[in-house]
């Protein structure tokens, strides 16, 4: 791997990855559609633009071996047009520019939750059928995207999936804010009993499973063509971790609860009601996350130990204490 290309460089996940193919040298462009100055100062050289533009892609991709295609829509309301044309369009763009411009190997970002039908999940593989009924369009649009990407695979192009679980650490901007803002409000209740298992990942893991699988992509290729849970190797008690969270940064620990039929039809009514009224503005509460919320959702990574040699370089009790660190850090800084 000589020259690669990261999509959605500029986020979360997408800058581990950054960082972590600098450190070994390899030369990065990066597609967003912003210019991200703390990127370009790893070394990265930025390319704005947006992965529905074909054109763009096939000039950015010239040159380059390997593509890390992360750039998504995620969230669990919207227009499904909107998830359509970032996350199955955008994709079909992202293959195409590899096929005009012989790019040899993509890696592609998926999510486990191309696999959740809305029961238990216990220490289910890759084995799992795809769900076929969603109740979010980023579901919906990421089994599409995966699929294809998957059926892409072949001598010219070599393809994998990396399906990583409830990214967390440092600089998250997503589910770490959220969760601490709703905490110190204490507008978090439980949904059903709170004893739900699930699998979370620290985002150095994530980039660090990404590079390995282009690594194997480059060798001998047993990743070809397959998908991968990415995850800390063991799952937690998803209320435990948050209170844990909470107690570091002196948040009351949540405490009350709601039966899961009872957010599951508050849920149900906020999308009837924010849908008929034309609502950009996430709900509260859905039917998809009540259902996150309540049920265990933890996966194997034994697929991914044999064919990538993946293992967390980062636990679950090292991750907490760096992102407590940033946290504190950061929230002196506002």
């Amino acid at each position: 791997m000589k020259t690669a290309l990261v999509t959605g460089g500029g986020g979360f996940v997408g800058k581990a990855i950054v960082k972590r193919l600098i450190e070994r040298g390899v030369s990065c462009r990066v597609v967003g559609r912003h210019h991200y100055p703390e990127v370009a100062q790893l070394g990265a050289h930025c390319l704005q633009g947006d992965i529905r533009d074909f054109g763009f892609l096939r000039e950015s991709f010239q040159g380059v071996d390997t593509v890390f295609h992360v750039a998504a829509l995620a969230g669990i309301w919207g227009k499904w047009q909107d998830y359509h044309s970032i996350n199955v369009l955008g994709t079909e763009n992202v293959l195409q520019a590899c096929r005009a411009q012989g790019v040899s190997r993509l890696v592609y970002t998926s999510t486990p939750s191309v696999v959740f039908n809305g029961l238990d999940i216990a220490g289910g593989d890759e084995s799992l059928p795809y769900a076929e009924k969603f109740l979010c369009h980023y579901a919906r649009s990421k089994v599409m995207a995966e699929k294809m990407v998957l059926a892409a695979n072949g001598a010219a192009l070599l393809t994998c999936a990396i399906r990583p679980h409830l990214v967390w650490g440092p600089g998250d901007p997503h589910l770490i804010p959220r969760l601490l803002a709703s905490g110190r409000k204490r507008l978090l209740k439980k949904v059903g009993p709170g004893t739900n298992m699930v699998d979370i990942t620290y985002v150095d893991n994530v980039a660090y499973a990404h590079v390995l699988a282009a690594d194997n992509l480059s060798g001998n290729q047993t990743a070809a063509g397959k998908a991968y849970f990415i995850n800390q190797e063991e799952p937690v008690c998803l209320w435990d971790w948050i209170n844990a969270l909470f107690t570091e940064l002196a948040i009351p620990p949540v405490s009350s609860a709601v039966p899961f039929p009872v957010a599951y039809g508050v849920g149900a009514l906020s999308e009837l009601f924010y849908s008929c009224f034309r609502l950009d503005k996430e709900p509260r509460m859905t039917r998809f996350l009540a259902e996150q919320l309540a049920k265990s959702h933890y996966f194997s990574s034994a697929r991914a130990q044999i064919d990538l040699g993946y293992s967390p370089i980062i636990t679950t009790e090292q991750g907490m204490k760096h992102l407590v660190e940033w946290i504190n850090v950061y929230e002196n800084t506002l």
